[in-house]
């Protein structure tokens, strides 16, 4: 999860919970959904044999194969209607006599994308009941003995398909295919979550909070801000002092930065960034010095429109910024024109940190771009 993701407007700010419905939302497509259920496509299915009629005079067997599921509607909060085809031949047997029945089946689900703690997306499907269960029985030239035989049969065989699908829906293997572990996802680990444990049910907005909270983590910062690290700083020559008699020269480099956790509503963390530089202020001759400075910062990951993660950096004000000479020589150590140029150096590196972070695009990560790439 590396911010790289080219932002070019400047990011409209939206709520932890908005982003969170909005993450949902979009990652919960169609074809995701019916990937999630496709696990059960060409399952054998046999039904039987069992007894059927007045005295259990009338035999019946049926046998098939579960079609592919197709979405048939969207409906609101991420749920989906779909529909899953049956196959089934079915065959009676009654008095001697064989009887083939054409069969027209199809299974009806709902499909609800819940949010559930830690970070994780749930296909969420109720058991199905008979009712779910279309089912239409056709023979063409029987009797009125066979006739009255048809709707027996398909409510046997409503209940038996509903309960073999429960049983596919059920097992390990199809409910872990419904459960989508965010974290461990944008980790690149394999989760390990049991496929038969409990869910803890949280809404949208919770989720949205959660996935700041346990994605927007120290160290995956702090791979933001240690770019900075061993970026050069070079300023001047500037002149300065009586008729800018006096010329000052500026090298040096960002060293490491220090990342510590606030504790707020958001996340964020206060950084210092510290930087080394060698001065050279050239009176008459070259007087050198080091000066050691430390530019706090602070870092808050903000959800943004439509459905961006920045790390949200405001620049730093010159007077925030602590700055420590250390002359080198006698002579620069007593040197009073150091004193005016201290604010110059102050303000020169404010304003190349400044440039540094102005380029929003390095700190986003266009989450719905990553959600896209994921087959």
């Amino acid at each position: 999860m590396e911010p790289n993701d080219r932002i070019d407007a400047d990011p409209v700010w939206i709520e932890y919970a908005d982003f969170g419905e909005r993450f949902v939302t979009h990652a919960v497509t169609g074809d995701r959904i019916v990937a999630a259920v496709s696990g059960m496509a060409g399952r054998g299915m046999t039904i039987g044999p069992f007894s059927i009629g007045p005295t259990g005079l009338a035999g019946v067997v049926a046998k098939g194969k579960v079609g592919e599921p197709v979405v048939v509607r969207n409906g609101p909060h991420v749920t989906f209607g779909v529909t899953v085809p049956l196959s089934l031949s079915v065959q009676v047997l009654i008095g001697g006599q064989k009887l083939r029945l054409e069969t027209f089946a199809a299974i009806g689900l709902t499909l609800h994308a819940r949010t559930a703690a830690p970070v994780l997306i749930v296909i969420d499907i109720p058991p199905i009941t008979p009712s779910d269960v279309s089912f239409k029985l056709r023979a063409q030239a029987v009797d009125a003995a066979w006739e009255v035989l048809l709707d027996p049969i398909a409510g046997v065989l409503q209940r038996e398909v509903a309960n073999r699908v429960n049983a596919m829906l059920a097992d390990p293997k199809a409910r872990r295919a419904r459960v989508f572990d965010i974290e461990a996802m944008v980790s690149g680990v394999r989760s390990t979550r049991a496929a038969d444990s409990e869910f803890d049910w949280i809404g949208y907005e919770e989720f949205g909070h959660r996935f700041f909270t346990h994605l927007v983590t120290k160290d995956r910062v702090f791979d933001v801000v240690e770019r900075m690290a061993g970026r050069p700083i070079e300023i001047g020559p500037l002149r300065t002092g009586p008729r800018n008699s006096v010329t000052v020269t500026v090298r040096g480099a960002v060293g490491v930065p220090q990342l510590v956790d606030r504790s707020d509503e958001v996340v964020s963390f206060d950084v210092t960034v510290p930087v080394s530089l060698d001065i050279t202020v050239d009176v008459l001759q070259a007087n050198r010095y080091r000066a050691d400075l430390d530019i706090p910062l602070v870092l808050t990951a903000r959800a943004a429109d439509p459905l961006l993660v920045v790390i949200d950096v405001p620049p730093p004000a010159p007077h925030d910024i602590r700055l420590e000479f250390k002359a080198k020589g006698m002579r620069a150590a007593t040197l009073g024109a150091l004193v005016g140029i201290k604010k110059q150096v102050i303000a020169q590196v404010a304003g190349v940190v400044r440039n540094e972070l102005a380029d929003s695009s390095r700190r986003t990560i266009d989450v719905a771009a990553r959600i896209d790439g994921v087959a």
